[in-house]
């Protein structure tokens, strides 16, 4: 039988971590709906416990159905290990208090989703870690922005929601000559359309609760890297804070995995579409996407992605009130603030998802009160469409 490893993507993403004949020849992984597990002896116990023989100990530590998913995980990233979470921000959170200690900097993209900002600020606040933004466009501008104390660049690419770029290559070039973790979230694209790690970057978080899940029923996060820093993180972070995923969650996840690469294609697909539509809209100010050739950062969207993925972000015409009156007037689209499902959804970033970040550090990262981020799904795109048009005409 030819090598997991040697398999192309979408038949690593059914069948990579997994081997029946482990769990009793079921073809589908089972849930291990357990807390604990039980020892064949006290030194069996003790065994485990000391790390000198492998097996199960407790579900906060790990759990069989949450293997398969790291195990996937990790092989659909082309890392060495993976470490799964309760929630996004329970990855993000483990990595960033994993990999700093106080009086530490982080650096950041100028841009972060907002309870990423606001883990930030509590770092700050409670534990004097530093941290601070950056275009992180030039090798002298990533350069002067790194401290004498900065112990991980922290980068969304695409930024949410203004979807602009980072060139990955040319920071972890200049990050590996001061030893510093580059750090990942790699949620808009997931594994199918960008592979940060072969670019050279240190760790990936995921909320697998967008599309990797791609059901909107499980919230859950994933962190990929190299054998010993997740090593690290599980004895640590993970097991100290505590925020595990349940086996069933898991489970979801797997499910969700298995039609992954067919849902990106056809998100991709219907997303191209609505950009040229909303490009043509009288009513439509801007349209950012990456995969628009006028996009500022296309020769580097080029390089790193596969495509440019589900995600659209739009300002109308006119003011905050008309960006409220638009959506307001959607049908079909639903508005909600994830993303990644079989549903199109909308949300406003400055009142929701970026709504703790200050005003003015909003205007800076290019969120405006006219912004509108859409996660266009799997409906007909000319469904989807017809529902923004008759949205539109009410301004």
């Amino acid at each position: 039988m030819e090598k997991e490893s040697n398999y192309r993507f979408e038949t690593k993403s059914i069948h990579a971590g997994y081997d029946a004949k482990n769990h009793s020849d079921s073809l589908t992984p089972p849930i291990y709906q357990t807390s604990t597990f039980t020892f064949s002896s006290v030194q069996q116990g003790a065994n485990r416990f000391a790390g000198v023989e492998d097996g199960y100990i407790y579900s906060r530590l790990s759990n069989p159905t949450v293997t398969v998913l790291e195990e996937r995980m990790a092989q659909l990233e082309e890392g060495e290990a993976a470490l799964a979470f309760g929630s996004g921000m329970a990855a993000v959170s483990a990595v960033l208090i994993g990999l700093t200690k106080a009086n530490d900097h982080i650096l950041c993209s100028k841009g972060l989703y907002g309870c990423t900002f606001g883990l930030l600020q509590m770092l700050q606040e409670k534990y004097s870690i530093q941290h601070s933004f950056s275009h992180l466009s030039t090798a002298d501008e990533i350069r002067a922005n790194i401290r004498d104390n900065t112990t991980c660049i922290y980068i969304e690419t695409p930024i949410n929601p203004t979807m602009k770029i980072i060139d990955l290559e040319l920071v972890a070039k200049i990050a590996k000559e001061k030893d510093i973790k580059v750090v990942v979230d790699n949620t808009f694209l997931t594994p199918y359309l960008q592979k940060p790690l072969q670019i050279g970057c240190d760790l990936l978080v995921h909320s697998a609760t967008k599309y990797i899940g791609g059901h909107g029923d499980v919230i859950a996060g994933i962190v990929v890297g190299d054998a010993d820093t997740i090593s690290y993180l599980k004895k640590t972070t993970k097991k100290d804070i505590g925020g595990v995923i349940s086996p069933f969650d898991a489970w979801l996840l797997l499910r969700g995995l298995k039609t992954l690469g067919v849902r990106m294609d056809r998100h991709c697909e219907n997303a191209e579409k609505i950009v040229e539509k909303l490009r043509n809209h009288a009513k439509v100010k801007s349209v950012y996407y990456p995969g628009n050739t006028t996009h500022s950062d296309y020769h580097i969207v080029k390089k790193q992605m596969k495509k440019s993925g589900g995600l659209i972000s739009f300002e109308v015409t006119g003011s905050y009130d008309d960006a409220v009156k638009f959506a307001d007037h959607l049908k079909l689209i639903k508005i909600a603030v994830s993303l990644g499902d079989a549903e199109t959804l909308i949300q406003h970033p400055a009142s929701m998802t970026h709504a703790v970040v200050p005003e003015e550090t909003r205007k800076e990262m290019g969120i405006s009160n006219e912004l509108l981020r859409l996660s266009v799904g799997l409906e007909a795109w000319e469904d989807i469409w017809g529902d923004l048009e008759q949205a539109l005409d009410q301004l």
